[in-house]
């Protein structure tokens, strides 16, 4: 497997955390786990340099098995959760867990050509185009998601329902209609997803604030499905998001 990921151009930064791409160079098929991180994905995917589909995902609050075809090339844009406003411009609760094909036409995709021009470039170039003519939303929303994706979640509903004069109910219908569940799950995962790095340097106490040591092996393996002992393990690359986290 070939990764290989770049920071989205500096006025996308509040929107885009990366773009990405994943290649299976050799004739076995590649299987790995995905973990919820609280971002979600745009795919396109080529077989043997063609087209073969493009999809948007949802959030994920399981775990997830993905089988990558040899010949494959999948091009991705990862998401905050700010971009469901601005450049998704509509709800992904129906993908909650899930991943639904799109045209391939969609922001003209389909005329990308790599040989002419890098993925990241083109994609940079698209969605500064759609940030353009996007418009104006609710501040408070605009407030909360960008809040909350800085904090990476480790706030209670209270506090961000506090800083951004929005009630808690008010937070919890817009989250559950929008991403499909309720911020405070939405924290828990991306809490417990900025504890990976942490976990396969090896070091297997809470550096987020967790209440013990305790709450922090319940919450991950609540989203993983095993305990962080196991999740540093990492056997045969298991965990892609572990695996193409960088050593410092």
């Amino acid at each position: 497997m070939i990764y290989h990921q770049e920071q989205p151009h500096d006025r996308l930064k509040e929107l885009v955390r990366c773009l990405w791409r994943l290649e299976n160079r050799g004739p076995e098929v590649i299987q790995h786990t995905i973990l919820p991180d609280g971002f979600f994905d745009l795919l396109v995917s080529y077989q043997n340099q063609e087209l073969k589909e493009i999809a948007l995902s949802g959030l994920w609050t399981h775990r997830a098995q993905v089988m990558i075809m040899p010949g494959t090339v999948i091009f991705g844009v990862q998401f905050r959760p700010l971009s469901v406003e601005v450049l998704i411009q509509k709800q992904i609760a129906s993908l909650l867990n899930d991943i639904d094909l799109i045209d391939q036409d969609f922001w003209g995709l389909d005329k990308f050509d790599e040989r002419a021009q890098p993925f990241s470039s083109f994609m940079n170039n698209r969605l500064l185009t759609i940030v353009a003519k996007a418009k104006a939303i609710d501040s408070r929303k605009k407030h909360l998601l960008t809040l909350v994706d800085q904090t990476k979640g480790t706030q209670s509903v209270d506090q961000y329902s506090e800083v951004v004069c929005w009630t808690k109910r008010q937070i919890n219908r817009y989250f559950q209609t929008t991403f499909g569940i309720s911020l405070k799950t939405y924290c828990t995962i991306r809490k417990g997803a900025a504890s990976f790095g942490q976990i396969k340097r090896g070091k297997l106490y809470p550096e987020q604030p967790y209440f013990d040591q305790s709450h922090f092996i319940k919450s991950i393996r609540k989203i993983s499905g095993v305990t962080p002992s196991e999740l540093t393990k990492n056997e045969n690359d298991r965990f892609l998001q572990l695996s193409i986290i960088k050593e410092k």
